[in-house]
């Protein structure tokens, strides 16, 4: 069995409807109806919170058109570390597969589920976050995490057995909470119509602020200009870079796309603008129906805000506004099939790079085979572990910081990495090339590199651990290479 197993090969079985919907269905997540809150606590001002929005947009379009030139250029499955690797060297492949495995795919993963599983628990208290089962010292287990976990297993289940498996899973969670999120947003703009805080909101557009909350809960509000408003847009960047990621997945699926040399930079492309359009339109939404500014103690939803949107849920809040006592339930349905249809594809495309560093002797040796639904079945078993792990964290904050750091940093090596292959191999086949070349892309590296200094001037608790995780990749590497070396021999 082994034996056949090892000689399955990926099946080309993903067109370009389907590979815009694994974009689209990999970036929407939870992140759009909760992370607001704290970028209207960043910024203190409906413009500056549209246009946090719109650069993570704008930017996130750009990486992805200069991707597309990489992806036509090498279409193998593992995609962004098939590019840095051939752009540098495998070292370089090797750290964004180990920084990926253990924080930036898995911590994404693990965050998406334990959102799941709060948003379950507003249907079913007894799966809440609140109903702690098990406490040792300082470890608590609770029943949203246990959730979170099984619904790990169960995805990573059904993507066990076949490619065909997990795009049904994908298109139909997909396309269903497009629909409900656009039905959303245009229900929230007619209810609008007739009690809108748009005019109160935008008032004062000009005047941005930062509100800290201490232990106690009381809220200090700091005026902030100049210098003082781009730090800010960049710290608040973190929630909507977050909820903008993983459009990249696409690419490491390359080996199961129809004609990935042409689908894959047009489903990044339209996929990526999918979710913008989506993404400032909620907002815009939000902004109508309820005030950006509260109070941690206000009573109602009106009181509270945006900025103090009870747990973060901006997106229950202004649900609220339109279905009364019924909304909590509306957004938990609505955000369950979200996030769980956001982990499907996540699980699917991730397991694809472990399976490639497998092959190139950079991972463990059975995480290079192939079952027998043609997949990389081993690779996701080891990416169910180590997400289930993560996910007893419970700290869905604290892994969107890690990740976003981490995936910063690769983005821009990534993107640098197309300046290096154009001088390396001027003559490779390149069946499209990055957008405004060579403008674009180093516009992009600019103003990442920007918001990776200002996270860690900023946020330095969170972003250090992300980068002492890359460099911790380093010892792995070698020790990698030299068991490869001796079993070789």
């Amino acid at each position: 069995m082994d034996k056949i197993a090892e000689n399955k090969s990926f099946k080309q079985s993903l067109g370009l409807f389907d590979s815009t919907m694994l974009v689209v269905g990999s970036m929407i997540g939870s992140g759009i109806f909760i992370v607001s809150a704290d970028i209207a606590r960043n910024v203190g001002s409906p413009f500056y919170v549209l246009l946090t929005w719109l650069i993570t947009g704008v930017i996130t379009i750009v990486a992805a058109l200069s991707y597309g030139e990489l992806a036509a250029m090498m279409p193998k499955a593992g995609g962004q570390y098939v590019y840095l690797k051939e752009a540098y060297n495998p070292m370089v492949g090797f750290l964004y597969g180990w920084t990926l495995f253990m924080v930036i795919q898995t911590g994404t993963i693990a965050a998406v589920a334990v959102a799941f599983a709060k948003f379950t628990g507003v249907l079913v208290p007894a799966l809440s976050e609140k109903n702690i089962l098990l406490e040792i010292s300082w470890f608590k287990l609770s029943a949203a995490q246990l959730l979170a976990i099984a619904s790990l297993i169960l995805l990573t289940f059904i993507n066990f057995r076949g490619i065909k498996n997990g795009k049904i899973m994908q298109l139909s969670f997909t396309i269903t909470k497009i629909v409900a999120l656009a039905g959303l947003i245009i229900i929230g703009f007619i209810v609008a119509t007739s009690k809108s805080f748009w005019a109160l909101n935008f008032a004062d557009m000009w005047s941005a602020s930062t509100t800290v909350t201490d232990a106690n809960g009381v809220a200090t509000i700091h005026q902030i200009s100049g210098m003082a408003i781009v730090a800010a847009v960049g710290v608040a960047m973190v929630g909507s870079v977050f909820s903008s990621d993983a459009w990249n997945n696409v690419t490491f699926i390359a080996g199961e796309i129809k004609n990935p040399k042409r689908n894959i930079p047009l489903s990044l492309f339209w996929g990526v603008l999918i979710v913008t359009i989506l993404y400032i339109v909620a907002n815009l939404a939000y902004l109508c129906l309820l005030p950006l500014k509260g109070s941690p103690e206000g009573a109602d939803v009106i009181s509270r805000g945006i900025q103090f949107a009870t747990s973060d849920r901006v997106g229950v809040a202004a649900a609220f506004r339109i279905f009364g006592d019924s909304a909590a339930i509306v957004m938990a349905v609505l955000i369950m099939i979200s996030t769980f249809g956001c982990n499907n594809g996540l699980i699917l495309s991730g397991a694809r790079v472990y399976y490639a560093m497998a092959n190139d002797g950079l991972f463990f040796k059975r995480v290079a085979k192939m079952n027998k639904f043609a997949v990389p079945g081993v690779a996701l078993v080891f990416q169910c572990i180590w997400a289930s792990i993560l996910c007893l964290s419970g700290k869905y904050g604290d892994l969107l910081d890690y990740v976003v750091f981490a995936v910063l940093l690769f983005y821009i090596l990534t993107i640098l990495g197309i300046f290096l292959l154009r001088k390396k191999r001027p003559d490779a086949e390149r069946p499209y090339k990055a957008f405004g070349y060579p403008v674009v892309p180093v516009l992009y590296i600019i103003f990442a590199l920007a918001m990776c200094i200002d996270l860690l001037i900023n946020k330095p608790n969170f972003t250090w651990p992300g980068l002492i995780i890359v460099v911790i990749g380093l010892p792995v590497y070698f020790l990698m290479k030299r068991g490869n070396e001796m079993n070789s021999q």
